[in-house]
């Protein structure tokens, strides 16, 4: 994980605001970009437009917008591929770009948080990349979709590089800003991971009851 944040955070200094919109439109938009480290990316781009990261990237407003509109644009098209090719397009075997668990999980989502899911699914790594597909391929209703959308890709853009232009100020966040970065998305996501435990538990335990009462004596 550390490679390939170096390796991403490397190609956004060189690129500037170009090159983080085209990373996050692909882990946002495009199923092969699951594997992209959007959350801390975010984070160090916005370390990256502070004094503390040298001034690498232009001011945190500029950074922030480029940020929050290619994750929306990024999961418009992603809506419009499962709109377009619905289920079908989810119809392949596991592979090195392809895991059908983790169209498994983002459809979980779905049914625990309904539309909400667009915007919590903004912090949850890999499951993000697969809910517009899901919500196209399910024929979620545009506008609501697109409500819920440009709220997600806001929060998430403009949140999390505040965070990192703001914390990266700090002389221990500053000295290990990767490992900083890290730490970030492990608690964001932290809540929604123990919801999701939870809902995983008490669906078992239905499942169980179930099953004792539609046993004989």
């Amino acid at each position: 994980m550390l490679g390939l944040l170096d390796f991403a955070n490397k190609w956004v200094e060189k690129g500037g605001l170009v090159v983080l919109a085209i990373i996050i439109f692909a882990e946002s938009g495009l199923l092969i970009g699951f594997f992209l480290p959007g959350d801390s990316l975010l984070f160090f781009a916005g370390f990256l437009s502070s004094d503390a990261g040298g001034n690498l990237l232009p001011a945190l407003p500029w950074v922030a917008l480029t940020a929050a509109l290619a994750a929306i644009v990024g999961d418009q098209v992603g809506y419009m591929i499962g709109h377009r090719f619905g289920p079908t397009v989810f119809d392949k075997p596991k592979s090195r770009f392809f895991n059908p668990q983790h169209v498994v999980k983002a459809e979980a989502f779905f049914d625990k948080y309904g539309p909400k899911t667009i915007v919590l699914a903004r912090f949850v790594p890999i499951v993000r990349t697969f809910v517009p597909t899901v919500a196209g391929a399910g024929k979620m209703h545009y506008r609501t979709f697109l409500k819920y959308n440009i709220v997600g890709g806001a929060l998430w853009g403009v949140g999390i590089t505040t965070l990192g232009f703001f914390l990266g100020e700090i002389k221990v966040v500053k000295n290990n800003i990767e490992i900083a970065a890290i730490v970030i998305v492990g608690v964001s996501v932290l809540p929604i991971a123990i919801e999701l435990l939870r809902h995983r538990r008490a669906a078992t335990a239905a499942r169980a009851a179930e099953v004792a009462a539609s046993s004989p004596d």
